[in-house]
């Protein structure tokens, strides 16, 4: 078919979604794709909401959008407060965006003028991890570590520094206990620290549960309270990446919760909105509020659509249903019972070698051969070929590869709705059993 769209692929030939109900897409034709990866772990609530929609067309028929330079709006008021209510401790403000991408570039361009604001001129530099992902605006390019989506774009690109991922299916030596892995990567900050000089770096950004980019790989027990400790010594910001894994999606409103950690700025989309609109967030500290505030004022950045009413009202509808109808206690009790069933599944699978995540945010990654962990030639686009063999059997997944060092390594993600039934447990792994197995054996 014809198109005028320039699509993600130009080569790609797409069902059409037109419709929504629950934890289901339907195309053109009728057919109906359990959406378990909720797009990129977006749709939490499914689709076709009453609720959500109800709150959407009745702000839009209110008022849709007035821009920020000139009014503040209810929606975007009661959204930051009940954001900041339900935030760890030392959280004041909400500065809200349109997209993930934009949260992270407004979180790095934040610690830049904090540094400012506070006499300190020379703190610039930003530390972030390789095999991460925060995004595809240049900022948030340049801090992510996801070499095939950075290589095209290299000269355009930030200097930052990139510290290895706290991944230990891979890096963590015989012997090594958690902890003794944990602590070796987190004190790799510390040397990068000193070797660019303190003085220079303004902040640390991570995701708390690596996404896309790795497939779920949330970081051993310990890695973060030393990050925070080291960021403390050196008076460097902590940014965590909640784009993909906060909201809820690992059982806790916000990732961090799980890590006994608090950073500085945690930058928030996706489970933010449920996709029903564009939103994006950066909660931002009362320490870094008040030394812009009592400085020059104003945070020198903006973006048209920021404080969007209708998307506002929209996530506030969303966040109180997850608060009402207590869906972090569903997301953990389906996450237990996924997690049985795959693992139930996958445990004897010669071609699965790592089942892992936290709550509805789950990874497989895919190997060649289980016992040396040796994964398959990238040639292969084995990741490739278990997504179309997926949608055939009605099941939305989210593989991807380049999963080890950006070339190398295939996983699959699953993100299926906060809404989902004990039913819907036996169809995502059967349907992928079949996808993966026709995949790689045929």
């Amino acid at each position: 078919m014809a198109t005028s769209v320039f699509h993600r692929h130009t080569h790609a030939a797409m069902p059409t979604a037109v419709s929504g109900e629950g934890c289901y897409l339907i195309d053109q034709t009728g057919k109906r794709y359990f959406d378990g990866s909720g797009g990129a772990a977006v749709s939490c609530l499914g689709h076709g909401h009453p609720e959500v929609i109800a709150a959407l067309q009745e702000q839009a028929a209110k008022m849709a959008f007035a821009h920020t330079s000139f009014f503040t709006n209810e929606p975007m008021e009661k959204l930051a407060s009940f954001l900041v209510s339900q935030a760890p401790a030392g959280f004041s403000n909400v500065y809200f965006v349109s997209g993930g991408s934009e949260a992270v570039e407004a979180s790095i361009k934040m610690a830049r003028q904090y540094f400012l604001e506070i006499g300190k001129p020379d703190k610039y530099r930003v530390i972030a991890r390789r095999q991460s992902y925060h995004g595809n605006t240049l900022g948030a390019l340049s801090a992510g570590g996801n070499l095939w989506r950075r290589k095209m774009f290299d000269p355009l690109l930030l200097d930052m520094s990139h510290l290895s991922p706290c991944y230990a299916y891979r890096g963590q030596e015989n012997g090594e206990s958690e902890e003794a892995y944990g602590l070796r990567v987190a004190n790799e900050l510390e040397t990068e620290i000193l070797r660019v000089g303190p003085e220079t770096v303004s902040a640390f950004i991570a995701e708390p549960v690596v996404g896309a980019t790795m497939g779920c790989v949330a970081a051993v027990p310990g890695y973060f309270k030393r990050i925070r400790e080291i960021c403390d010594r050196y008076n460097v910001l902590l940014i965590l990446d909640e784009v993909m894994c906060g909201m809820g999606r690992t059982g806790t409103l916000f990732a961090c919760e799980f890590d006994g950690v608090v950073p500085d700025l945690i930058t928030l989309a996706k489970g933010l909105g449920a996709g029903y609109q564009p939103i994006g967030a950066l909660m931002v500290s009362e320490e870094i509020f008040k030394a812009i505030q009592s400085g020059s004022g104003f945070f020198q950045h903006g973006h048209t659509y920021m404080g969007h009413a209708t998307a506002c009202a929209t996530a506030l509808k969303v966040q109180e249903i997850i608060q009402r109808d207590q869906l972090l206690d569903r997301v953990n009790k389906m996450s237990a019972l996924l997690f049985k069933a795959l693992h139930t599944q996958f445990d004897s699978h010669p071609h699965v070698g790592d089942i892992r995540g936290r709550g509805l945010f789950l990874g497989l990654e895919l190997v060649e051969d289980r016992a040396s962990k040796r994964s398959f030639a990238s040639s292969k686009a084995v990741n490739v070929a278990v997504k179309k063999l997926a949608m055939q059997e009605g099941l939305m997944c989210y593989p991807m590869g380049g999963t080890i060092d950006g070339q190398n390594g295939d996983h699959i993600m699953l993100a299926p709705p906060f809404i989902m039934t004990e039913n819907h447990v036996d169809e995502i792994v059967s349907k992928l059993a079949v996808a993966i197995d026709k995949a790689i054996i045929g």
